[in-house]
């Protein structure tokens, strides 16, 4: 994978390649510390991830990747950010950012977003999930009682292993590696853990994970 670094901390830049650089399938290609030399790297470059801050001098890290979306539409952006809010969260994601990262993740965590992100599976980081779903329900423990229709169905033991896992934002591979089953096997769990509580993808899971106490 052909990788962007943009930060306009030098320093940040520097601990990237580094983590990086103790892959065998990650290589970065080049780094960019403003929005505008984003944009000018990814169109010379042509990465298939771009590692994108928000907060820098000039264009920032949203318009820079609407941009880049717009004009390479196979280049990917992963957010990688200190900011949380759902304004923030919403603009990136809108822009066209595939994934969502905050910098106090592990360099574990950094390097399979980037991997998440490379094969378009949109890695969010489970603490700011709830800005894709503007009309999602409020949390469970903000409101009253559910109506016993909506009451948490008993998952099988294998499937809460997984939902666990998915809330944690833990990919198939990264979770078959945990539970020791093979990622296909995952899959099937994925598909039928979706269908029972009623969801379509990762995030929503994560969300109801989170609401139902998991």
């Amino acid at each position: 994978m052909r990788v962007l670094l943009v930060d306009d901390h030098a320093l940040v830049r520097q601990g990237l390649r580094a983590v990086l650089a103790t892959t065998t399938d990650c290589d970065v290609v080049g780094e960019a510390g403003t929005g505008e030399e984003a944009v000018e790297r990814a169109g010379a470059l042509h990465p298939d991830v771009v590692v994108m801050d928000l907060s820098m001098p000039g264009a920032g890290g949203v318009e820079a990747t609407r941009t880049i979306r717009t004009t390479l539409p196979a280049v990917r952006v992963l957010v990688l950010t200190t900011f949380s809010d759902d304004d923030r969260v919403r603009a990136a994601l809108t822009a066209g950012a595939t994934g969502y990262l905050l910098k106090d993740a592990t360099p574990e965590q950094v390097v399979a977003a980037v991997r998440s992100t490379a094969r378009d599976e949109a890695p969010v980081d489970p603490r700011v999930a709830r800005a894709l779903l503007p009309d999602a329900p409020v949390p469970a423990r903000d409101r009253g009682p559910e109506p016993a229709r909506d009451r948490a169905p008993d998952l099988p033991p294998r499937e809460r292993d997984v939902l666990v896992r998915i809330a944690r934002g833990l990919s198939n591979r990264q979770i078959a590696t945990e539970l020791g089953i093979a990622e296909r096997t995952v899959k099937v769990h994925v598909g039928s853990l979706f269908r029972r509580i009623g969801v379509a993808d990762r995030t929503s899971a994560a969300l109801w994970a989170r609401d139902h106490g998991w």
